[in-house]
């Protein structure tokens, strides 16, 4: 599943090939992704434009002059910008009509959703997703979060109402950096371990957008870029550590999780 650095970068590519391009026509040939009527959907785009593209959490939020269109991709979901005469594949399940090209989106799962908006929804839209763990948020407030939760701290930081855009293998790699293992209750952790978290989810994100996020199974270069921070992953899919331990693989929240016993402590 693509997560947050995955989505941040779709969206900084799609910014430079699609914004400002009237919408022509949209063509709908796998209707449960739409959220909304279709009819309805098409009324309020066909003739906008994109004017701009934001990333929350590991959504895509479309901005036109009248409407936010929420986009998940979910497991497979990916965006395809081609010419205006290319031929619709398999998977491509969406079809916008651009003046001069298509934006199509395609996934071979079926679960990526969409959900067209009024504006000033937005914020009631996401009032349960977390803020992105990225962002500057204070140690008190990610205690106060898990400090009663006999789940693990893996589970917590795969929760999106508690921080957003973590998913299986950065919530890995972020616990590396925190020097904690997966199967630590939230219960558990003092505010120096939450410091430390956040600390490394800044971190292990801020280099995953560098490097375009990590390409492992579903995250592919759908749009000519193709991730590389799989090449500085430090624990998941890994059989050794850089301490030369050998890594623990483990079923945790139903996610297979990874962890050094030697750098990363049990509480």
């Amino acid at each position: 599943m693509p997560e947050l650095a995955e989505v941040y970068t779709v969206k900084e590519v799609l910014k430079k090939q699609i914004l400002h391009k009237r919408i022509k026509n949209i063509k709908i040939l796998y209707n449960k992704i739409i959220e909304n009527d279709i009819e309805d959907f098409k009324a309020k785009l066909i003739n906008k434009e994109f004017i701009d593209i934001k990333q929350k959490a590991k959504y895509l939020v479309f901005e036109t002059q009248d409407n936010y269109l929420i986009s998940h991709l979910r497991m497979e979901g990916k965006y395809f910008v081609k010419d205006k005469n290319a031929e619709i594949q398999k998977h491509d399940h969406i079809i916008f009509e651009l003046e001069d090209c298509l934006l199509i989106y395609n996934d071979t799962r079926k679960f990526g959703r969409m959900e067209l908006i009024d504006k000033d929804q937005l914020k009631s839209y996401f009032q349960n997703i977390g803020p992105d763990a990225n962002t500057d948020i204070k140690p008190e407030y990610l205690y106060n979060k898990v400090k009663n939760k006999k789940t693990t701290i893996k589970g917590l930081l795969l929760d999106q109402s508690i921080i957003a855009g973590l998913g299986n293998i950065y919530a890995d790699e972020v616990l590396y950096e925190a020097k904690l293992r997966p199967n630590v209750l939230g219960c558990n952790l003092i505010l120096n371990d939450c410091q430390n978290i956040l600390n490394g989810a800044k971190k292990v994100l801020d280099m995953a957008i560098k490097y375009k996020g990590t390409t492992i199974r579903s995250y592919t270069s759908s749009l000519g870029v193709k991730g590389e921070y799989q090449n500085f992953l430090k624990v998941h899919t890994k059989e050794q550590c850089e301490c030369g331990n050998k890594i623990t693989k483990e079923k945790i929240c139903g996610r297979t999780s990874y962890y050094c016993d030697k750098c990363q402590k049990a509480k």
